[in-house]
């Protein structure tokens, strides 16, 4: 008899979940949906700069890749579930459509990897991002020098929202 998932009910990952999703709903979080929605002039400026290799790349909170990476995901992640549904629930469509589903969710899965991958690699080479994926702090310098037009609100301390015209 399998008790798996009885067994794993109320365990500190059930927990984590559940407050990541009530997160989702956090002035912070919806702002930076916002903000990763969103191209600014700064943006574009910032592409420029990438295929140019300039070393001057501007950006907010977020820069164009970042908002590229997040918006490919959030597409990557609605395919993955799609032919992922189609491949488990065999009676909601024929085989050739299913054949199809697990080419494309297979092929997918191994983009997802090597630009998963690509972005470890990345973040290895950086401390100081690494540090504010992990705490949400970093230096000053750093923050001036790659995220220039990123300025916290300055009258709410909890907020380190970012405000004004070319904000990522």
């Amino acid at each position: 008899m399998d008790t798996t998932h009885e067994e794993d009910r109320g365990t500190p990952v059930g927990r984590r979940v559940v407050l990541g999703l009530l997160g989702l709903a956090s002035r912070a979080v919806r702002a930076d949906a916002a903000r990763l929605s969103r191209f600014t002039p700064a943006d574009w400026q910032w592409l420029r700069a990438v295929r140019a290799r300039a070393a001057h790349r501007p950006a907010g909170k977020f820069n164009a890749g970042q908002k590229l990476y997040s918006q490919w995901t959030l597409g990557s992640m609605l395919v993955i579930l799609g032919t992922g549904l189609l491949m488990w629930l065999t009676h909601l469509a024929p085989p050739s459509w299913r054949t199809g589903a697990t080419f494309v969710h297979d092929w997918l899965a191994a983009a997802i990897a090597v630009v998963v991958a690509g972005h470890v690699r990345m973040a290895w080479r950086d401390r100081e991002a690494r540090l504010g994926m992990r705490t949400g702090l970093v230096e000053r310098s750093w923050a001036e020098r790659e995220h220039p037009y990123w300025q916290p609100v300055r009258d709410d301390p909890a907020d380190a929202a970012p405000t004004g015209d070319l904000t990522g």
